[in-house]
């Protein structure tokens, strides 16, 4: 983000989305058990990652041996993921998710860093088809996911039945935790279109 000083909003905003969708995932982390705990912390980690990468270049340029920090933790989440993602569903997404933040990492390395924060100093390395597949897959989850959140209709029987019950907590509100996926699912696709 070396240029125009309009070009370093971009990577702020994502920051402050990432870094607000991990704060997020670590308060749904609390007062749960099993799998749905390493779900919402397995998330808190991918967010913080994609926050730290998406840092301009100004404020933080990391050392050399930073992007196989990145390589090294969300090669491990992927290998730790490996087991559950059998069952497919939502485990399944965390290790494409894993998998693509080793890539990124790999790429900006061998890119000479123009990839952190969306600055372009020099070419970022990365295979084109491989990228193409992420990008293609990321966009149907936004947009899947997207969808999903689109208010319908419900039979007033229904309506009746929501209101008698209990409301969840804001932590726990279904469509907080898809928002959260959402934005992090459209980071990963605004540094995917970096490399």
């Amino acid at each position: 983000m070396h240029g125009a000083a309009w070009a370093v909003w971009p990577a702020w905003t994502m920051v402050a989305l990432c870094a607000t969708s991990g704060t997020y995932c670590l308060l749904r982390r609390r007062g749960r058990a099993g799998g749905e705990r390493r779900t919402a912390g397995s998330e808190a980690v991918m967010a913080f990652g994609m926050a730290s990468m998406a840092l301009p270049a100004a404020v933080l340029t990391p050392p050399a041996w930073g992007w196989a920090v990145y390589a090294a933790v969300f090669g491990a989440a992927a290998l730790r993921g490996l087991p559950a993602a059998r069952g497919g569903g939502h485990h399944l997404h965390h290790l494409v998710g894993s998998g693509a933040m080793v890539y990124m990492a790999v790429a900006m390395a061998g890119g000479g860093h123009a990839g952190h924060g969306g600055h372009a100093a020099g070419a970022v390395g990365g295979v084109p088809s491989l990228t193409a597949a992420l990008l293609v897959y990321y966009t149907a989850y936004v947009l899947r996911a997207g969808s999903r959140l689109v208010p319908v209709t419900a039979p007033a029987a229904a309506v009746t039945a929501r209101v008698a019950t209990t409301p969840p907590r804001w932590s726990e509100r279904a469509e907080l935790v898809l928002v959260c996926r959402l934005s992090m699912a459209l980071a990963m696709v605004a540094m995917l279109v970096t490399l």
